[in-house]
């Protein structure tokens, strides 16, 4: 098992690049320091929040932060969707530590930025 906080960024998983672009630039960026620590998750196709962190814990991780990286704010998915799945990885796998952090973003690359160097501070076990 490994001590380093895993990251799971959750998308919609629409196929319009106006949505795919800054996400893809997001989980660049993080894979760049992160590795293998840093996965994508969707709501509307797999894999799902269950099945990556499933992913994460079978490579040793115990500790995973859930971002919501690119959805509305204060939609149906922030408030129920990701929730319900966090809770239902949760309750497969109760030896983890799972985090859900709320997030979101559009397509300024100002706020992908503040992002990632937000979710960065996340995982660093000094700021814990």
């Amino acid at each position: 098992m490994t001590d380093e906080r895993a990251l799971v960024l959750v998308a919609h998983g629409s196929p319009d690049p106006d949505w795919r672009r800054p996400l893809e630039q997001l989980h660049a960026q993080l894979a760049a320091q992160l590795g293998d620590r840093v996965a994508l998750a969707y709501l509307a196709h797999p894999p799902g929040i269950p099945e990556v962190v499933a992913e994460l814990a079978a490579i040793g991780h115990t500790e995973i932060l859930v971002v919501a990286a690119l959805l509305s704010p204060g939609g149906r998915h922030v408030k129920q969707d990701i929730p319900a799945a966090v809770a239902e990885a949760r309750s497969r796998s109760p030896e983890l530590r799972i985090e859900l952090s709320p997030g979101a973003l559009g397509d300024d690359p100002r706020v992908i930025d503040a992002l990632a160097a937000a979710t960065l501070s996340r995982l660093d076990p000094a700021t814990r």
